[in-house]
């Protein structure tokens, strides 16, 4: 059964001139953005709020995604070797192999619960200043984009050839020769991207429902589906690294989903006893 086994060798970069190139999950991250900032408009339309709060918003979420992404990547899987190369932790730079100097690799190395971290301490610092919604109003709604998002960003993994499966040990999956390799793996990023975008389209479906007003159920059932996607998927996925050495019965990224997965659960729980209110 050749047919289920697909050679995956895609140019990573959608043009380059002059050693300039946009890659492809460069513009992933942008789309998922942009598309994110027209939804959030869409929603404060639907519920008559004032468009000038939805700048800044875009503002904190874009530099709080990032920031808290690369600093998840940095502490949570990688902490040995930033350790030693802390210019590298902010700088789209890689010290050379030979010890002569930097070169410029882009913005590479994201990790999704530090993205999640990062999203939740800059959404509450947000609505220190514009008070005009409360926390949980703003980020019930924000499930919907980060979603889409994240499918968007995973299908950027695909194409960089990262965050790979396992070997199948069969002729079905994906040979990712961008790798060097010949056998064929778990295509487990798209096995999250499309997670992702069925939880996307679970979540707009409640927001049209009674539910959206139920203060922490859309962001309750967001941390339970998401984070329980990237469980299930993690069994498939190649080590990613961290502390799963120190604490090997699950992945590092078991080990940070299961807290965001209680937490939703526990969202959810007040959300129908009614111990959240999204009232200003």
């Amino acid at each position: 059964m050749t047919f289920l086994k697909i050679n995956w060798a895609p140019n990573e970069k959608l043009f380059e001139i002059g050693g300039f190139g946009i890659h492809i999950y460069s513009l992933m991250f942008i789309i998922a953005f942009l598309l994110g900032l027209r939804l959030y408009k869409k929603m404060f339309i639907k519920e008559n709020v004032d468009q000038k709060y939805l700048e800044p918003l875009f503002i904190y979420m874009v530099v709080s995604t990032l920031l808290g992404a690369r600093l998840g990547e940095v502490f949570f899987y990688n902490w040995d070797y930033f350790q030693n190369h802390l210019l590298e932790i902010l700088l789209p730079i890689k010290e050379k192999a030979d010890g002569s100097g930097y070169r410029f690799i882009g913005f590479r190395g994201l990790a999704s619960h530090g993205a999640t971290i990062g999203i939740l301490i800059g959404i509450y610092l947000y609505q220190r200043i514009y008070k005009f919604k409360p926390l949980i109003w703003i980020l019930d709604r924000l499930t919907i984009p980060v979603a889409i998002g994240g499918f968007f960003v995973r299908t950027g993994n695909f194409f960089n050839s990262e965050i790979v499966g396992k070997y199948t040990g069969s002729n079905f999956g994906v040979v990712f020769q961008n790798r060097g390799e010949i056998h064929p793996r778990y295509p487990a990023q798209m096995y999250e991207a499309f997670g992702y975008l069925i939880l996307f389209f679970v979540l707009r479906k409640i927001y049209t429902s009674r539910f959206r007003d139920q203060g922490g159920f859309l962001l309750g059932l967001f941390f339970i589906g998401l984070f329980s996607i990237r469980f299930l998927v993690e069994y498939v996925k190649e080590s990613q690294g961290g502390f799963e050495e120190i604490m090997p019965l699950l992945s590092t990224g078991q080990w940070l989903s299961i807290p965001f997965i209680a937490l939703g659960t526990i969202l959810l729980i007040l959300s129908f006893r009614k111990k959240i209110t999204q009232n200003p």
